[in-house]
């Protein structure tokens, strides 16, 4: 796929994928084939390019992804780690296409690797977002330790609360996450149910919990969406770090948080 290789913007992009998939594993976030990425490239890519020959069989969708017919993704694989997509994204994830009428994908670059697990709920996600006028061209699942052991926690398991706590931790969560975030009531990973769950969540928010699973974000740029991530990080860590010190976190007031709106157009 020589064409691809030579095409600057996309190479650049997939390059940011396997940046942030390096830190998804440094940050320990990332055990064993834990996570996924997927990215909207159509933009990045030639007509001619995006009309490549499949080099596997068309794969039905659940459901007809109508807002992505005939759009290009690159998606990590299944079962392949974030510590060699890092090191590798074309040998540990391929480029899809989705078919004319949005029932199938077919791989097209560069190797049959199959798409991840999640994929379906994937494509789900993008499909609303397009649909809703959203410029989200990214989806990315992780496991951060410390967010999901908040999750473990019941009164954490209130988006208004969660966020409230986080928010309050450190300024930056506010400015970075100014949506706050989102929760899903546990599901089994994979599922459709889990996917249409999380999308009324991305009605409101970016960024959404999964329920003693993980942490999904969505964006137009895959290292804002690792920011935003790893913005809530940081404030689960100061929180839990006040916890393990014998004290209640005081946290910032309602008014300190709420300041940060105007001083920097929230």
């Amino acid at each position: 796929m020589d064409e691809l290789r030579s095409n600057k913007p996309l190479m650049a992009e997939i390059d940011r994928i396997a940046e942030v998939a390096g830190y998804l594993w440094t940050k320990g976030w990332a055990e064993c084939n834990g996570g996924n990425i997927s990215v909207n490239v159509t933009s990045l890519m030639g007509d001619d390019e995006r009309q490549l020959p499949p080099i596997s069989p068309l794969t039905p969708l659940a459901e007809s992804m109508t807002g992505l017919c005939g759009h290009v993704f690159y998606v990590t694989g299944t079962g392949k780690r974030m510590r060699y997509i890092a090191q590798d994204p074309f040998a540990n994830g391929a480029i899809i296409r989705i078919s004319a009428d949005g029932k199938a994908y077919e791989i097209i670059a560069e190797q049959p690797i199959s798409p991840t697990s999640e994929l379906p709920s994937h494509l789900m996600m993008h499909n609303f977002l397009r649909k809703s006028g959203r410029d989200s061209r990214v989806v990315l699942h992780t496991h951060p330790t410390d967010l999901i052991g908040m999750t473990h926690c019941k009164p954490f398991t209130d988006s208004g609360v969660i966020t409230r706590t986080l928010w309050s931790m450190i300024p930056e969560c506010r400015i970075i996450v100014p949506k706050g975030v989102g929760i899903v009531p546990y599901e089994i990973p994979g599922t459709l149910e889990l996917a249409h769950a999380t999308i009324k969540q991305l009605e409101k928010h970016d960024v959404v919990f999964w329920e003693k699973h993980g942490i999904l974000a969505v964006g137009e740029d895959i290292i804002e969406c690792f920011d935003a991530i790893d913005a809530l990080s940081k404030a689960a860590q100061i929180y839990f770090s006040a916890r393990m010190a014998g004290y209640e976190p005081e946290g910032m007031t309602d008014k300190q948080v709420d300041d940060l709106v105007g001083a920097f157009n929230l």
